[in-house]
């Protein structure tokens, strides 16, 4: 089978075609790097992973959405050191996702109103956010550069840009979040100019060869968001400017969050954990409007990511509705390059050897997402064993 052959990333060599991919784990309480978040990547690796992506890792204050999120800083590397070496010592390599919230920020962590391309109120934090000015705009640059240097520094093979989500730099490509009259607005070409930007800093900070891999909105899910035709512009964009692979995704947090998950609300479970009363109440109320329930499909953004395939040379990551060893073949097959899991490896850790040992051909992961509300009580976990 081709997924488990080799794979180079630039000078990175994986040993295989699968990445745990960055799937948030809410295992860093208090924004510290807790030993139990080491311990879910260390048997993901174990497992048979060829590298784990360390999750939703803010470049600055204003960008964290939680406070337990992690936020880059040089008090955090020696732990980032550690998170590297128990990795390492299974065999797989490191990446680590670099963001920012932007508009999801949350204002009682970063003690301000968040910064976003246009003031528009999220429903999701239900939080009004202002304009960001050009020294803000400066500044976050310089903020995700800073971020890739210190990831360097820890250990980690790789890093991946989130500009997808309806994060940040997702706010400034989607035509919905971004009313700008300046050069960061607009047009297609003023919208991708922040995210652009970001890239070349990251490429100038990691050298010509280091792989920073990109994560994008295939659809942003909803009229008025970010479509297709935009997407597979802005992949040429992403790599004419220096991407080494792209991850191509879809939704936005706040409008269509289950677009990137497909199956299963678990309203119940999610209303359980929710921390304030009001929260549990907003969730009770209108939770059917904001969260819409999409059903789930295997590998169901390979129509949308043929359209990226057809247009770019680099490597591409397929994430989204893998379960069989049947579509991994076929999705590799089509051209995509590497295999992005994420509750498949959360039910099971090992999935990956004994697919390749031949003592299974799919993952018996059901799309219930009640691992999406584990999130929010001490750590992602699958609860069909409980």
């Amino acid at each position: 089978m081709q997924a488990f052959t080799p794979f180079q990333l630039g000078p990175l060599q994986l040993r295989n075609r699968f990445l745990r991919t960055a799937a948030f784990e809410g295992m860093s309480q208090g924004g510290q790097l807790s030993d139990a978040l080491i311990e879910h990547h260390r048997r993901v690796a174990q497992g048979g992973v060829a590298m784990t992506t360390l999750s939703y890792c803010s470049v600055s204050r204003t960008g964290r959405t939680f406070a337990h999120q992690l936020l880059m800083s040089a008090q955090l590397l020696p732990r980032l050191r550690d998170f590297c070496d128990a990795v390492h010592a299974e065999g797989a390599a490191t990446c680590i996702q670099l963001g920012h919230g932007g508009g999801f920020a949350s204002p009682a962590v970063i003690g301000q109103r968040p910064l976003a391309p246009s003031p528009w109120f999220n429903l999701y934090g239900l939080s009004l956010s202002r304009a960001m000015n050009p020294v803000e705009l400066r500044d976050c640059i310089a903020d995700f550069g800073r971020a890739v240097r210190w990831s360097m520094e820890a250990g980690f093979d790789a890093v991946e840009l989130h500009m997808g989500h309806g994060y940040l730099l997702s706010q400034f490509l989607s035509p919905s979040t971004n009313w700008r009259r300046d050069d960061f607005g607009g047009s297609l070409q003023g919208r991708m100019r922040l995210g652009l930007m970001v890239l070349r800093e990251a490429r100038r900070v990691a050298g010509p060869d280091y792989p920073i891999l990109v994560k994008m909105n295939l659809r942003d899910g909803f009229d008025g968001g970010l479509a297709l035709d935009e997407a597979v512009a802005c992949a040429r964009a992403f790599e004419d400017q220096g991407a080494s692979a792209l991850v191509l995704s879809g939704g936005f947090v706040s409008r269509t969050p289950f677009y990137m998950l497909r199956g299963a609300v678990p309203t119940g479970p999610m209303l359980k954990v929710q921390p304030s009363w009001w929260r549990k109440v907003g969730l009770a109320a209108f939770g059917h409007l904001l969260v819409k329930e999409y059903a789930f499909e295997r590998a169901f953004f390979r129509e949308d990511a043929l359209e990226v395939r057809k247009q770019v040379s680099l490597p591409l990551v397929f994430v989204g509705g893998l379960r069989t060893r049947v579509d991994m073949e076929r999705i590799l097959s089509d051209g995509f390059d590497l295999l992005a899991l994420g509750r498949p490896l959360i039910m099971n850790p090992d999935f990956v050897n004994e697919l390749e040992r031949g003592d299974c051909v799919a993952s018996a992961c059901e799309p219930c997402n009640h691992c999406i509300a584990e999130m929010d009580r001490g750590g992602v976990r699958c609860v069909a064993f409980d």
